[in-house]
């Protein structure tokens, strides 16, 4: 075993502890434990924006498609997708508890017949080539060998089929100072992977077009009002100055999240290659 494939193995198993520790029944059950692992849940209640354009990506693109859920979590997206008209929704995940989590709630919502889940090493996918014709990715992408993402989503997408991401950006220093701050919410890997404007266009190794938007600098400081009568007006205030300012190049990345969407996936050498922001 060389030493990259064993630092593969501890990193893979760090992340899968992790994600298992903050999905257990010991956290979930005890209020505190469960307020510690999602402190930072308070700064998504401004990403409306972010969210709602993933949505509709999604929902433009799912109908009648074999839809995979890369790094599914608890399996929002996949159910999301199955329920607006996707053929079959397919989740992966490499946490157990995660997984163990998505099925109770596809049980739940009764869509068993529609969405399945497996615990999956997203960077070696038991998946054939272009098996899919759509993969929604969410926050997931700083927890892996990027190379190894792009190439195995690549790999499982049809030619003609797209991928469409939802991630953090690395670039702000601020956002990067609160997570340097708060480790217990996240692993040492991912906080030292969060993407930046160079690794997305890294992708292009692996995909002809990457059509990117960028949300949420000036809505932040939405955050500290939720709860309370003046956060509506704040936040849509800040979102129309965030529609501006984060078209400016020197300016949109400092934005928190950014959505793209993968195409022209690069099945040989040639393809054009296009970056549109």
């Amino acid at each position: 075993m060389t030493p990259e494939n064993y630092q593969d193995i501890i990193r893979k198993r760090e992340e899968a502890e992790f994600h298992d520790k903050i999905r257990s029944d010991e956290v979930q059950s005890d209020p505190k434990l469960r307020s510690f692992y999602t402190s930072n849940v308070k700064f998504y209640s401004i990403t409306r924006a972010s969210k709602t354009y993933y949505e509709k990506l999604i929902l433009q693109r799912c109908r009648n498609k074999r839809v995979l859920d890369y790094c599914c979590g608890g399996g929002y997206y996949a159910m999301f997708a199955a329920t607006h008209g996707a053929k079959e929704s397919v989740g992966i995940d490499i946490s157990q508890e995660t997984i163990r989590f998505a099925v109770e709630r596809v049980t739940k919502h009764n869509l068993a017949d529609k969405v399945s889940f497996k615990v999956m090493d997203a960077e070696a996918l038991e998946f054939e080539n272009e098996s899919f014709d759509l993969i929604i990715e969410s926050g997931a992408l700083h927890h892996l060998d990027l190379r190894r993402a792009w190439s195995e989503m690549n790999r499982v997408l049809r030619s003609d089929g797209q991928a469409i991401c939802m991630e953090a950006l690395g670039h702000n220093p601020l956002i990067q100072w609160y997570r340097q701050r708060t480790p217990h919410l996240r692993t040492v890997y991912e906080t030292k992977h969060i993407l930046t404007y160079s690794a997305i266009h890294s992708v292009l190794d692996y995909f002809g077009k990457v059509d990117i938007k960028y949300f949420h600098f000036l809505s932040l400081a939405a955050v500290p009002l939720r709860g309370r009568a003046a956060f509506e007006p704040l936040l849509k205030l800040l979102e129309v100055a965030d529609s501006v300012f984060l078209r400016l190049p020197l300016i949109r990345n400092m934005a928190w999240i950014v959505v793209f969407v993968l195409s022209k996936p690069r099945k040989d050498c040639n393809a054009d290659q296009t970056i549109a922001d």
